[in-house]
């Protein structure tokens, strides 16, 4: 009961943040780290430990699934370079860096330096992703950080299982012929899995028209890709990112519109939700980690932001070269690019998760050296990235001058959705030609076409008819509900009636968007 207590108040915790976050336009994840270590550095807070595996196997897969699946692989076909040379070079030179260093100043055995290389190599899609679309950054930019960072994390937490392998069974320098070795098995038998269960799940889902069948498939789907892979002994991370990459593909052939209102529903639920209770996480442990430390180990601080600075040099490098790939069409300067790709790294639910799943004991059964000075590192390291790096990236964005105006993004929907209106509009005419179709039903369709088509005319007050439009039509709808749940208090229409006419509405004010 006491672990349900706190998964509850995580939840509420992480709600009230998120609502604060929002309407003071900050990253929430930087906002909830800070919340969760406020709380733990309450008097009489108890110690939160988590069991390594269960943020492995429960938070993993679906957040995983959820940032791949949004990958798109038009996109990625233009930075497939860069992206390629980043998620392994990057990550490959980031560990080494972070490792070496890490003997140096922290005194880890070898072994244990390489664990905390490749898990601090691996940085957040998901905080990236969110990061990106509210700042408004180019596509051909927006498409390598998210991609980058996804693919960085299915390298980087194969590396981590190499290293883990090597640290438990034994503890000392690190055989690179061997790590290279298993590293392309987990990692090749990882990508065959997954794919092997986006292929089954796409002829299941394509036969499939029930939303709840829908809805717990896509619910189900990226754990099992990750158990499969797991019990193969390959790369349950590499897989759930290749089964997501191939369904986000082929998601709009599969379902239809009010199928896929729902499946985003659900699953943004699900993130939120497994988001905010690991962000607090984050703030809430680490206080209780650093108690556990053992003694000679209090320069854990400078060691952190040593750590942290490394990262940051190991990526300008590495980035500085390689954006010319994707300088944006404006001219701007490729370490302008390099600056933005370089602060959006910041490190998050993968490598604090990455870290919870280190073994608590060796092979022979004696506790693992350094694991709870790799878990402090790595949440202070991920506390000053979430923290440092996220609530600053929007100036570092707009000090570069890569964000799209807000009337560049408006001015791209505005002419879509003119474009699709005259397709309609056109298939429309033909099927009037063709006198299929009854000439009322015609004509109206046509009006409600036409009607989108004349927002640009202005209305007195400045605003456009389309504006004007939707206001009318989200009153319009607002009164039809009104009316709707009068018939119901009267006991004229049953409960059934109300709940499908609401949810019509529902879908019709959906459609409309905000006010």
């Amino acid at each position: 009961m006491r672990a349900v207590g706190i998964v509850l108040f995580l939840v509420v915790l992480a709600t009230a943040v998120a609502t604060f976050a929002r309407r003071w336009r900050i990253p929430a994840p930087s906002l909830l780290v800070l919340a969760g270590l406020a709380v733990a550095l309450i008097p009489g807070v108890p110690a939160l430990h988590i069991p390594p595996q269960t943020i492995a196997l429960v938070v993993l897969p679906p957040l995983l699934y959820a940032s791949a699946e949004e990958l798109s692989l038009r996109d990625l076909r233009t930075v497939w370079k860069p992206v390629t040379i980043l998620a392994f070079g990057l990550v490959f030179a980031s560990a080494a860096a972070v490792g070496f260093v890490a003997v140096a100043v922290t005194g880890l055995p070898p072994a244990m330096a390489f664990v905390l290389g490749a898990v601090l190599a691996s940085t957040d899609p998901v905080a990236v992703t969110a990061l990106g679309r509210r700042l408004a950054l180019p596509g051909r930019v927006q498409v390598l950080v998210q991609a980058e960072s996804l693919f960085n994390d299915a390298t980087s937490l194969v590396l981590f299982k190499v290293a883990v392998g090597i640290a438990v069974a034994t503890g000392a320098a690190v055989s690179l012929p061997a790590a290279g070795a298993e590293f392309l098995l987990l990692g090749g038998g990882g990508s065959i899995i997954g794919a092997a269960v986006a292929g089954l799940v796409w002829l299941i889902r394509r036969r499939t028209t029930d939303p709840v069948l829908e809805t717990v498939i896509a619910l189900v789907t990226p754990y099992a890709a990750y158990v499969l892979a797991e019990s193969a002994h390959t790369s349950g991370i590499t897989s759930v990112v290749v089964a997501g990459v191939l369904l986000g593909r082929s998601g709009r052939r599969l379902t239809d519109a009010h199928i896929r209102l729902q499946l985003h529903a659900v699953y943004a639920v699900v993130v939120f939700l497994l988001e905010s209770v690991v962000f607090s996480i984050v703030g809430l442990e680490l206080p209780a980690l650093v108690r556990d430390l053992p003694k000679g180990t209090g320069w854990w601080p400078l060691q952190a932001l040593t750590l942290a600075a490394v990262l940051i040099a190991v990526r300008v490098l590495s980035t500085l070269p390689l954006t010319r790939a994707v300088k944006p069409s404006r001219g701007r300067m490729s370490w302008r690019v390099a600056g933005v790709v370089t602060w959006a790294g910041t490190r998050g639910v993968m490598p604090l998760a990455a870290a919870l799943s280190i073994p608590l004991v060796a092979n022979g059964g004696s506790p693992l050296p350094g694991r709870a000075l790799v878990l402090v590192l790595t949440t202070a390291v991920v506390v000053f990235t979430l923290v440092v790096q996220g609530l600053s990236l929007a100036a570092v964005v707009n000090r570069s001058g890569l964000a799209l105006e807000p009337e560049h993004t408006a001015r791209e929907e505005a002419d879509a959705r003119d474009a699709i209106n005259r397709a309609a509009l056109a298939h429309v005419d033909d099927l009037a030609s063709l006198e299929t179709m009854p000439e009322p039903v015609i004509d109206r369709v046509r009006r409600a076409l036409n009607a989108r088509l004349d927002h640009s005319i202005e209305s007195p007050d400045g605003s456009t008819m389309e504006a004007t439009y939707r206001e009318l039509r989200h009153e319009v709808i607002a009164v039809q509900s009104t009316e709707l749940h009068r018939l119901y208090d009267e006991h004229r229409i049953s409960d059934a009636t109300r709940r499908s006419l609401q949810h019509d509405l529902d879908r019709e004010e959906a459609a409309l968007g905000n006010r």
